[in-house]
C-alpha cells in the first residue's frame, strides 16, 4: 500500500466528520462530538490559520483514509504532541501504523528540529500503546482517571519519544518513508 499525506480540503470535511463521529474512533478519544459541516468548515479555517498546529489526510492507495496532526510547533521549548487516526477501516494495517509513527518522528526531529514528541492514549487502548512501543516509544506515567467522558472516567497513558533517543534507535527501525511536507 502506497501511503501519502496532504493538505486538507474542503471536500475531505465529510469523511472527516464522519471518521471523528464513528464509535470505532471515538472510543479511544477525548470527546464523542456531535459535528456538522459547518462547524467543519470553520475548523479547517482555523486550524489553517493556525500556526501551533499542522494537519494532514492520510491516503492510502489514493483513497483518503484519515488524519494526523501535531500541535504545539511554536512551543518554544521544542516539545511537540501528536495523534492519528485512520478512519477507513478497511485502510487499517499495522505497516501503516508504524510507517506514520516512524516518519513523523522522522518529520519532528530532521526537519522540524524538535526535542521531544508527546502523546497521550487511553489506558484500555492496548494495541496502540503497544503500537507506539514497538517504534521506541517510552511510557512516561500512567495516570488514573483523567478523562471524564460521558459520566465515564478513563485512565490515561502518556508517551514520549525525545530526538536523542530516536536518532539512537532509527537505523533498528524498518519501515516506509512517508513525507511530511511542511504546510
Amino acid at each position: 500500500m502506497a501511503v501519502t499525506l496532504r493538505e486538507i480540503w474542503t471536500e475531505d470535511l465529510e469523511n472527516i466528520m464522519r471518521w471523528r463521529m464513528d464509535e470505532d474512533i471515538t472510543r479511544y478519544m477525548n470527546t464523542n462530538p456531535k459535528l456538522t459541516l459547518e462547524g467543519q468548515k470553520k475548523w479547517l479555517a482555523g486550524i489553517r490559520e493556525n500556526a501551533d498546529v499542522g494537519y494532514w489526510m492520510i491516503e492510502v492507495d489514493e483513497t483518503a483514509a484519515g488524519v494526523i496532526n501535531l500541535t504545539g510547533l511554536e512551543n518554544p521549548d521544542g516539545e511537540i504532541g501528536w495523534g492519528y487516526y485512520v478512519g477507513e477501516k478497511r485502510l487499517r494495517s499495522i505497516k501503516t501504523a508504524l510507517s506514520l509513527e516512524m516518519s513523523m518522528y522522522d518529520y519532528a526531529f530532521d526537519t522540524l528540529k524538535k526535542k521531544a514528541v508527546y502523546g497521550d492514549v487511553f489506558s484500555l487502548n492496548k494495541g496502540v500503546i503497544q503500537l507506539h512501543r514497538i517504534c521506541g516509544c517510552e511510557v512516561v506515567e500512567e495516570k488514573k482517571a483523567q478523562v471524564c467522558k460521558e459520566g465515564v472516567w478513563y485512565d490515561v497513558t502518556y508517551l514520549c519519544m525525545t530526538a536523542d533517543r530516536w536518532f539512537d534507535i532509527r537505523h533498528t527501525k524498518q519501515y516506509e518513508k512517508i513525507e511530511f511536507r511542511n504546510q
